[in-house]
């Protein structure tokens, strides 16, 4: 049972903010939302750690539009529901291939420095993409793109930026939000922030298993907020598992992006063997989901705890320059990407699934939206399509200000109601740190790659011994972080046993097929009042 606030607080007794748009998350979603909304409204952007700490900065490939003049948002669609394996929804879709190009061409004109070759952009191809149409710069385009909308928005002061600022949980009242109460680690008390629009745009929940490529601040915080505060979440069985993660003892996952692939690198198991070409027509350009299980088969095949990422096919110079990042930290750990093949295995990479939207980013609870990782609009069906994400955010929290400047013009007064909770134990002395390795664990080993019944209700059940701490206060930002891990772990796996068939991202050995009699359709999350989570399902729109 999940309760409705983590923490102990009564707003009579609170330091008060007000603002018009409130926007929890620093990622691309997040500030290109609070940029536009900047235009005619009072914008405060929390983060709960620093600027820079996001997916979005790590984003390697780069953003996906139809802007060549050999493409067309037809066949970026069309590559799009291929990905999707039926579930996508086809409005959601149109808008985002033919949306995309105008918020892509805003980001060049804000100054982003994609690469270009001969003075035209240049472009690349990554998995289930029948064009070249990847934008990119270097293999740093999420940082480039995060640097120029933050130099837009914080340096030139168009909203307040706060740092150090984790969102504790929703305000609402008869299923509408008025803002939230937030931890300020840097002054240690407790805020309320209230406002007439709420966006969430926190990004992913990699941190939910055991290894991933996600930022430690990925803990699915964001869909934990939502569905506390009874909000629908949609499709959190799907969960994308990117392929090639650097896999070296003691090192992080470091994302080896799949434009790698694109330019034509290989993938080889211990033995040298060149494998993909026995799993797919597509080879190393087949989908994600498809890629990530050939690997663990090979792994199991071979007794090996990885495979081989061979770049040989690239001249070596020209794979230094196109790649300097995935170059400068592979040499950090001795290996020559020009002359050495990479170690890699999948790791837990995005969430395909999130809190339910519409196409205006409006959730099930009115003046609560959400943009970026954390939504689903059922733009990515059951597999997203490689660099679709960055554009997602751009796209979907373009029209989520749309919507609200008529509201706003017309006024929307921001209730005073105040709000308590009592009903916690005090903090528990000992630390959330175990509680979340066993979480990470439980999802890793069990709702992984490759799941079946009896293990997705053994890690239900292990899931459920451990809810006991949600009773108790939760008093640092580490244990807020580990009681969101535990709600979207469970999230996951009950969507996951829900599914009794395998589709895009989520594969089931016990149930191999895909069902599209059966299972062509969403499932659906919500906690009802006394914090039990109740199940729904609705058709693919």
């Amino acid at each position: 049972m999940i309760p409705r606030y983590i923490a102990n607080f009564d707003t009579r007794n609170l330091p008060q903010r007000q603002t018009d748009f409130l926007i929890i998350g620093s990622g691309i979603a997040g500030l290109y939302t609070a940029l536009n909304a900047s235009s005619f409204a009072k914008v405060t952007v929390l983060t709960k750690k620093k600027l820079g700490d996001t997916n979005t900065e790590r984003a390697q490939g780069g953003i996906a539009a139809a802007i060549h003049s050999a493409d067309s948002p037809a066949l970026h669609r069309a590559d799009t529901l291929e990905a999707g394996a039926g579930l996508c929804s086809i409005a959601s879709v149109e808008v985002l291939v033919n949306e995309g190009p105008d918020r892509v061409r805003e980001l060049i004109e804000m100054g982003a420095n994609f690469d270009r070759l001969d003075g035209k952009l240049a472009f690349t191809r990554e998995a289930a993409h029948c064009r070249r149409r990847i934008l990119h710069a270097g293999d740093s385009t999420g940082e480039e793109i995060q640097n120029t909308l933050a130099r837009n928005l914080v340096r030139d002061g168009k909203a307040d930026f706060l740092e150090d600022h984790m969102v504790i949980d929703l305000l609402t009242v008869d299923n509408t939000c008025y803002g939230a109460v937030v931890w300020n680690e840097r002054s240690k008390e407790i805020v309320v922030y209230r406002a007439g629009n709420v966006v969430l745009s926190s990004g992913g929940a990699g941190q939910v298993f055991r290894n991933t490529t996600n930022p430690e601040v990925a803990t699915g915080d964001g869909i934990a907020l939502a569905f506390r505060a009874g909000a629908a979440i949609m499709d959190t069985e799907f969960v994308q598992f990117h392929p090639t993660a650097l896999y070296l003892p003691g090192a992080p996952r470091f994302l080896i992006s799949e434009a790698v692939r694109g330019e034509g690198a290989v993938l080889r198991n211990i033995h040298g063997e060149r494998f993909m070409t026995k799993y797919h027509p597509g080879a190393e350009l087949a989908s994600r989901d498809i890629v990530a299980r050939a690997i663990i088969s090979e792994m199991v095949a071979t007794g090996s705890s990885h495979v081989y990422l061979d770049l040989s096919p690239l001249a070596g110079e020209k794979v230094k320059k196109r790649f300097p990042t995935i170059t400068r930290t592979c040499a950090q750990y001795g290996i020559d990407i020009a002359n050495e093949m990479i170690p890699v295995a999948p790791a837990a990479h995005y969430m395909m699934g999130g809190v339910q939207t519409n196409l205006n980013g409006e959730t099930s609870v009115k003046g609560l939206y959400a943009c970026g990782e954390v939504a689903c609009q059922g733009v990515h069906g059951a597999n997203r399509l490689a660099s679709n994400s960055l554009l997602d955010g751009l796209v979907f929290g373009h029209r989520i200000v749309e919507h609200c400047r008529p509201i706003f013009q017309n006024g929307r007064a921001i209730d005073q109601t105040d709000f308590a909770c009592s009903e916690l134990k005090p903090c528990r002395p000992e630390t959330s740190a175990a509680i979340k390795s066993q979480v990470q664990d439980t999802m890793w080993d069990k709702v992984g790659i490759v799941r079946d019944g009896k293990h997705l209700k053994e890690a239900m059940k292990e899931l459920g011994q451990l809810e006991e701490i949600l009773l108790y206060e939760a008093c640092s930002v580490d244990a807020m972080e580990t009681y969101n891990i535990l709600t979207v772990g469970k999230l996951i796996t009950q969507a996951a046993l829900i599914r009794a068939e395998s589709r895009g991202g989520h594969y089931r050995k016990d149930s191999v097929m895909r069902d599209d009699v059966n299972w062509k359709k969403h499932v659906v999350l919500r906690r009802n009042p006394g914090g039990d989570l109740c199940a729904f399902e609705h058709e693919v729109g």
